[in-house]
């Protein structure tokens, strides 16, 4: 590392003559973001969150393309019970960041899209964030996931365990894709 004007530079040409150095594309580290949806066309709440969750993406990319993190985004329209199953999804939108949740609990509230898209009620994520619930998740609460992932000493989610573990595919969903299947019946 060398000074130019006040400005640190790290030499390459004496750091990088190794395969395991910190330059090297080798260090490179993944960030796994799955964002889980029902539909991306009619549902405010879905819309919003992947604004949000692009938002917070482009924000926060730079520090972590710095820090050696590469950002891997999976959108998966859950529009079967299989890809439900697959997915352990338990409520829409979801995000997980390496495969947890952000959410700390599942709340939810009605949502009359997802509603009239299927034809009967629904309830979709309700996301709550410094004592407050949105229907999207704030860009700061998926921004400090992302980093709570990535430096927090303790890296478990106990709710992303016990539906890994247990996983059924909850009541609203069922009511969802059954009324889904009947609306494309009649």
């Amino acid at each position: 590392m060398y000074s130019r004007g006040g400005e640190y530079m790290l030499d390459q040409s004496s750091c990088c003559q190794d395969k395991n150095c910190c330059c090297s594309e080798n260090s490179k580290k993944e960030i796994r973001i799955d964002f889980l949806y029902l539909d991306l066309n009619v549902c405010e709440r879905c819309q919003g969150t992947e604004s949000n969750l692009d938002a917070a993406i482009r924000d926060v990319s730079i520090v972590l393309k710095a820090a050696g993190f590469d950002i891997k985004v999976n959108r998966v329209n859950i529009i079967t019970e299989e890809l439900a199953f697959e997915y352990k999804f338990v409520s829409s939108p979801t995000i997980r960041i390496n495969g947890k949740d952000i959410a700390i609990e599942v709340k939810e509230s009605s949502c009359k899209d997802c509603g009239d898209l299927c034809g009967d009620e629904v309830e979709c994520r309700v996301w709550s964030y410094e004592g407050e619930d949105y229907t999207e998740p704030p860009k700061e609460l998926i921004i400090n996931a992302i980093l709570k992932e990535i430096y927090a000493e303790n890296k478990t989610n106990s709710m992303h365990e016990m539906i890994a573990n247990t996983y059924e595919l909850p009541d609203n969903l069922k009511r969802f894709f059954d009324s889904l299947e009947n609306k494309k019946d009649r």
